[in-house]
């Protein structure tokens, strides 16, 4: 079946698999396919008896859960417009969006309620506590309508995380995220027997299409955590889910690599010097890969990595210790998927398109075969809500969308991301740099936790690093024990790493991308909702 709207979606799932497990909240209850139908029918006479109408905006503020997946097919399924919002947003920037989106209505769990400013919520038709669906204030009470909702309706209105900019609404009809559905089975398709562990915020394009909507469609049961999580909280998680299939961003990856691998096999300066030998490296990781299989519960038959371009030193790790993973590549525009590899991956590439999907490289690097990305895709959104302006900046007249990422596509097709066209910095002579190459070799470093390439006047290049402070108090006492009898401040000592680091980077990187200074961070960098930088900040 090819649905065209979640109606369908829903229909079919809940009809086919009543009595299968649709959701779990780890440790505590599951909900059949059967028991999700009932609850969404009475949530939506709740919301029909606030005086709701087709096409109304309906936001959803929680952590987790499945009754936001109940919540999010109560309102599309009923005609009204889902709003999810991102947990980890200020109060200012959730007003903001329920603001802009018009929202008469909000789901809310006991721990964001606060988070709404109360003269928001007096506005509401309707507010429902996401922990029960029970009705906690009700404003208007008068009957309005529901619809069946057709293809091209507006189902879901996303804000984008402003990595560069202010987010925006992006809105997502029925026949977008729908189609994704058809295109994903033909990289990798789900069945009834699969278990998902849920690590990834649903409000995020990613988590929603592929996390909760394609296992949904397909019979498959998802677990969610009422808890933050953490890796103390998902180790004992992962031993009892044994999941077959999970979702992650590569920051998730990266930490479990440089807290679990790295740390361990450069420790001191002989474990270095073996780990740098290809041979011995490979067999540690192949050891490590063993390790981390086991910590995800032995069953993993796909482990999707998307959201953000991977670190192709992590990458290379996954491809030698032989664990499972998956690198998939999409935009929320997009809903969100373009391209994905399930199987014989490339470091550095995303894989192919996928099915459907066509692809182009405008205003070409002709020298680096390097351009923006341009996609024409049957799930690409309506346009950003009530910005024509910027809608028309990245859609064409003749349908395609304006990726915004530069890219390579070699001969077969595979795509290799470089990084934002609006991150890329122009040198002092003209040459194009793309920072996330370098910061990826500068993250390397056992020392470095995380860091930030930008232009500087006179065409300067300049890393923004924070510092890991733990592996800097062993690196210090480690090359220098005589340190701790001196007076040496500290100034010093990091100006010794400093150096280190350049000379590690510039050997690495091309000429024209190596950096003249390293700035130490000494706060972490600003982050996005979904927890990407805002690199605008530091421009």
């Amino acid at each position: 079946m090819r649905p065209n709207t979640l109606y369908e979606v829903f229909c079919y799932a809940v009809k086919r698999y009543s009595k299968r497990v649709a959701f779990s909240l780890w440790q505590m209850a599951d909900i059949t396919y059967e028991e999700v139908e009932k609850r969404v029918e009475g949530v939506q006479q709740a919301l029909a008896s606030s005086g709701l109408h087709a096409g109304d905006k309906v936001a959803i503020l929680s952590s987790n859960h499945p009754n936001w997946c109940i919540s999010y097919f109560a309102i599309t399924t009923a005609g009204y417009v889902a709003v999810p919002i991102m947990a980890n947003l200020t109060t200012e920037n959730i007003d903001n969006i329920i603001e802009h989106s018009e929202a008469k209505a909000i789901f809310v769990s006991d721990r964001l309620y606060s988070k709404v400013p109360k003269r928001r919520l007096a506005m509401m038709n309707i507010i429902i506590r996401t922990k029960n669906l029970k009705v906690i204030r009700q404003r208007v009470t008068e009957q309005g309508t529901t619809a069946l909702p057709k293809p091209e309706d507006l189902a879901a209105l996303l804000y984008t995380s402003g990595t560069t900019s202010q987010p925006k609404g992006v809105m997502l009809s029925h026949r977008s995220i729908c189609t994704q559905l058809p295109m994903l089975d033909a990289m990798f398709c789900l069945n009834e027997e699969d278990v998902l562990l849920s690590v990834l915020p649903l409000p995020h394009s990613y988590e929603c299409t592929i996390g909760f909507l394609q296992p949904f469609f397909h019979g498959a049961r998802v677990v969610y955590i009422d808890k933050t999580p953490t890796l103390s909280v998902l180790i004992p998680a992962l031993r009892e889910v044994r999941p077959t299939v999970m979702y992650t961003v590569p920051l998730f990856i990266e930490k479990i690599y440089r807290s679990e691998v790295l740390k361990r096999y450069t420790s001191n300066i002989f474990m270095r010097a073996v780990y740098k030998m290809r041979p011995f490296r490979r067999m540690l990781h192949r050891n490590a890969g063993a390790r981390l299989s086991a910590l995800f519960g032995g069953r993993l038959r796909f482990f999707g990595i998307g959201g953000a371009k991977l670190d192709p030193t992590v990458e290379r790790f996954l491809a030698e210790s032989g664990f499972t993973y998956n690198i998939l590549y999409g935009l929320t525009e997009t809903a969100p998927l373009i391209a994905g590899v399930s199987s014989g991956h490339r470091i550095g590439s995303t894989g192919p398109a996928l099915e459907g999907i066509e692809c182009r490289l405008e205003r070409l690097n002709e020298k680096k075969g390097i351009g923006e990305l341009v996609v024409k895709t049957p799930s690409c959104m309506m346009g950003y809500y009530k910005n024509e302006e910027a809608t028309k900046e990245v859609i064409t007249e003749d349908g395609w969308f304006r990726t915004g990422d530069l890219a390579k596509i070699d001969g077969q097709g595979w795509i290799f991301i470089k990084g934002r066209v609006k991150n890329m910095i122009v040198g002092a002579s003209g040459e194009n740099i793309y920072p996330e190459d370098i910061e990826y070799v500068i993250n390397s470093h056992i020392c470095v936790t995380e860091s930030l390439v930008v232009g500087r006047e006179g065409g300067r290049l300049v890393a923004l690093v924070v510092f890991d402070q733990d592996a800097l108090k062993q690196r210090f006492e480690e090359l220098n024990p005589a340190w701790s009898h001196k007076q040496v401040s500290r100034d010093e000592m990091m100006s010794t790493l400093k150096q280190e680091i350049m000379q590690m980077v510039n050997a690495s990187v091309s000429t024209t991308s190596r950096i003249t200074e390293i700035v130490e961070e000494r706060e972490p960098f600003v982050r996005t909702g979904s927890n990407k930088i805002k690199r605008y900040l530091y421009k």
